[in-house]
């Protein structure tokens, strides 16, 4: 069902994911639907987190921006990609190939930042809890989720606007669903192989240095936890914690599979199927990670539940 012609010497052409898959419908049907349900349950987790007072901490504020940076991720991206396969035109025009590079990219590394000053946010609730309400104050979480939107679009903007200033050869055919700047890299008729291998390192830099942040702050965190003595603190503690870390790995594994895999290049079908998940999969299961394991979500959710049925 994959098919249509550019209308315009600027424009790109979408290949598409799995074209000789005997059951696309239903896999774009499927990934539909799975968007639909994380569009709905982030947004949902976000006006939970906006609207019960008893949410106004530090940890679901920063868990409601990166909500939003999930909505806005899928959002670029999956109704582009069905509304292609659907209409038959694969046709994706400059600026909307430009536009979802910059997302993408924006979100991926504000993402990262953000992940990141979650753990820290553990780190000082759990090792330093009496400077708990001065080192994380409201003016210093708007400070960071400020600082991840701006460092993801500052990255990205250099990026994109490098990117899409190369010659692209004719067709000008992207073998992907939606514009990845790496497969886009692969349809220059230049030499860049110098920025292709920037653009690695930037990734690999991306991703390392949170995630050894990341890690250092829980074992950390993990070894206050030991010398806890309460065990209802301790299993309080342990399953915030199991969370956030279900989430670190939802976003870090894909990433690392493939910018991070000897030989990721010659594999685009697995690169594609980890896009997938990171751009579907990942926004729906990071509100499940996070409610179906936190009671004070669940109340919440109970009492908006409550208040809509006692205003039929």
């Amino acid at each position: 069902m994959w098919g249509g012609n550019e209308t315009e010497s600027t424009n790109f052409i979408l290949l598409g994911f799995f074209p000789e898959f005997r059951y696309t419908t239903a896999l774009v049907s499927i990934v539909l639907l799975i968007y639909m349900a994380a569009f709905i349950g982030n947004t949902l987790l976000v006006l939970l987190i906006w609207l019960d007072s008893r949410l106004h901490t530090p940890m679901y504020f920063l868990l409601s921006q990166l909500s939003l940076m999930d909505l806005t991720l899928t959002s670029s991206i999956i109704p582009k990609m069905v509304a292609n396969f659907f209409s038959g035109w694969q046709s994706i025009s400059f600026l909307a190939c430009g536009t979802q590079i910059f997302f993408s990219l924006t979100v991926a590394i504000g993402e990262c930042i953000l992940i990141t000053v979650m753990c820290f946010d553990r780190y000082v609730a759990i090792c330093n809890p009496l400077r708990y309400p001065v080192i994380m104050s409201p003016r210093m979480c708007w400070q960071v989720a400020a600082m991840s939107w701006a460092g993801g679009a500052l990255t990205s903007s250099g990026h994109t606007a490098f990117t899409l200033h190369f010659h692209i050869c004719s067709p000008r055919e992207i073998p992907h669903f939606f514009c990845e700047v790496m497969a886009v890299l692969r349809i220059v008729c230049e030499d860049i192989s110098a920025y292709e291998k920037a653009v690695v390192v930037t990734s690999i830099l991306a991703l390392l240095l949170p995630l050894s942040l990341i890690l250092s702050s829980y074992i950390l965190i993990f070894l206050a936890v030991l010398r806890m003595n309460s065990p209802e603190g301790r299993n309080k503690t342990l399953a915030t914690c199991s969370s956030h870390l279900c989430v670190v790995g939802l976003y870090f594994g894909p990433g690392m599979c493939i910018y991070m895999r000897p030989g990721s290049a010659k594999t685009p079908k697995l690169n594609q199927g980890l896009f997938l998940f990171g751009t579907v999969l990942t926004p729906l299961l990071n509100p499940l990670a996070y409610s179906l394991r936190n009671k004070e979500v669940l109340c919440s959710l109970k009492k908006l539940m409550g208040r809509f049925q006692s205003t039929r």
